[in-house]
């Protein structure tokens, strides 16, 4: 059956609005001039060069999205004072490293999702995201600051379990090898969180280049 073209049009706004909400985040600056700009650059995207459809058969849970949100605007905030004091600690090399860390799930789109929210908090972006094994190189702008390459990693693994925990499926989040959702752990059976094992092996197998 084919789409009519303002059913594609309407398909197209809710991608349109997350490019102008990235465009204002990465500016850092709430402006009627940047939100007309990034409207009009997820436009051109949207028409351009279309993205491919990604199947999401997840179910959103409510306080699981309002941890996500509330937990990355506190870490957002956070970040941000310590990337800003060590822009004032002159004479201070910060040690930087690029770390490998393998994520739980097998889903494109909560891979997106995580390295998104990775990259949006001050002091850390993504390098490299490999889909096929589902491993992101995450660059740490000071490891030592960020409690270790460790602290780094679990980090990231936080946010991918506050991704799967707001947006996808049970069975999507015993198949990462998590425990299920806190907020229903009495209504519904899941993984012993003692035996969930994640597929990264143990902390000595972690990688990091440092610089």
């Amino acid at each position: 059956m084919r789409v009519s073209g303002s059913r594609k049009w309407l398909e197209k706004i809710p991608m349109v609005l997350w490019l102008t909400v990235l465009w204002v985040l990465f500016w850092g600056d709430l402006s009627l001039a940047n939100v007309l700009a990034g409207a009009l650059i997820g436009l051109f995207v949207m028409t351009v060069m279309p993205m491919p459809r990604i199947g999401f058969e997840g179910r959103v849970s409510f306080i699981g999205t309002a941890i996500l949100l509330g937990k990355f605007a506190v870490d957002v905030l956070l970040a941000s004072v310590q990337v800003a004091r060590q822009a004032l600690r002159f004479g201070h090399d910060p040690h930087g490293a690029v770390i490998r860390v393998p994520l739980r799930s097998h889903s494109d789109l909560y891979l997106t999702l995580t390295a998104v929210l990775c990259s949006l908090v001050p002091g850390s972006i993504i390098v490299e995201a490999h889909r096929l094994s589902g491993t992101l190189y995450v660059h740490v702008l000071d490891v030592p600051a960020a409690g270790g390459i460790a602290k780094a990693k679990a980090d990231v693994l936080a946010q991918e379990r506050r991704v799967l925990y707001a947006l996808a499926t049970d069975a999507d989040i015993a198949e990462a090898g998590l425990p299920p959702r806190p907020w229903k752990r009495g209504r519904t059976d899941g993984p012993d969180p003692t035996t969930a094992v994640g597929p990264s092996g143990p902390a000595g197998d972690d990688q990091a280049v440092t610089r």
